[in-house]
């Protein structure tokens, strides 16, 4: 698997999807995914455009996606390919612009083994990457994370804002803007391409959800742990909700909003 599969996957995506991006999707539900989530249209279109590339290339793959579950191709084994067709599809169903495919290649069962990812913004068409050691890239221009520790955007997914946006509301009451987006992968690409300082998701999240942002994130400079700062590196590649998510531009940022969500937890439990 190189970039280039990944790119020429995208090219389709945007292709297929693109011309009618400016219109709500179907609502109609079409059955749940593998994950437990419904699905959608849009999503089975994607994943199906997804997966026939991947089958076309005759490797042993594991394919990991939200939709259809674990997939074997050519016998399986070899590398772990984790697909999110559509992350922020109840944005796409319901016309709100922000929405993305994401797809991360791991050569072990770890998010510490993802070696590559791609993140397409399905409105726009623009590519994120990144190959490990090799750094991240939009739209072939190298990307770097926020420099300074200043909290200009942070954005946030609640996934039950009753109980998320409590427990997060010391770093977002510090910070200039804040932004709850709907699509974890885009955010996270935002975040290595220094347009969003810190990215909180105080819920578990699914690997196939973040390990694409995890790797561009690490790749642009930046740090990402739990939100208890403890290293999501062993954390195990699979269908289930795995971790809560905090990802930062730059180690001070990251300090910052860890003693920001230690410090009102505290205030809240004292």
């Amino acid at each position: 698997m190189k970039i280039e599969n990944l790119r020429k996957i995208g090219r389709e995506l945007f292709f297929e999807l693109g011309e009618t991006r400016l219109r709500p999707f179907s609502s109609e539900e079409i059955g749940k995914g593998a994950s437990g989530d419904k699905t959608f249209p849009i999503d089975k279109k994607a994943e199906d455009i997804v997966i026939k590339h991947i089958e076309s290339l005759k490797e042993p793959l594991s394919i990991i996606s939200e939709e259809r579950g674990i997939i074997e191709t050519n016998g399986g084994g070899g590398q772990k390919i984790l697909i999110d067709p559509v992350d922020g599809s109840k944005n796409a169903i319901n016309g709100v612009p922000f929405y993305c495919t994401s797809i991360a290649v791991a050569e072990g069962n770890t998010i510490g083994s993802i070696s590559m990812a791609y993140v397409l913004n399905l409105l726009t068409g623009d590519e994120f990457w990144a190959e490990k050691g090799k750094g991240a890239f939009f739209n072939r221009e190298r990307i770097s994370v926020q420099k300074d520790d200043q909290l200009y955007l942070v954005a946030y997914e609640a996934q039950n804002p009753k109980s998320d946006i409590p427990r997060i509301m010391g770093l977002l009451g510090e910070a200039r803007r804040t932004r709850c987006l709907g699509a974890t992968a885009l955010d996270l690409a935002y975040v290595a391409y220094g347009a969003i300082s810190v990215f909180v998701n105080p819920s578990s999240s699914r690997s196939f959800d973040f390990a694409g942002g995890w790797l561009l994130v690490k790749e642009a400079g930046g740090v990402f742990t739990d939100t208890e700062g403890n290293s999501i590196e062993g954390v195990e590649i699979g269908l289930s909700r795995s971790t809560p998510l905090l990802a930062a531009g730059n180690g001070r940022l990251h300090e910052r909003a860890m003693n920001l969500l230690m410090a009102y937890s505290a205030g809240r439990t004292g």
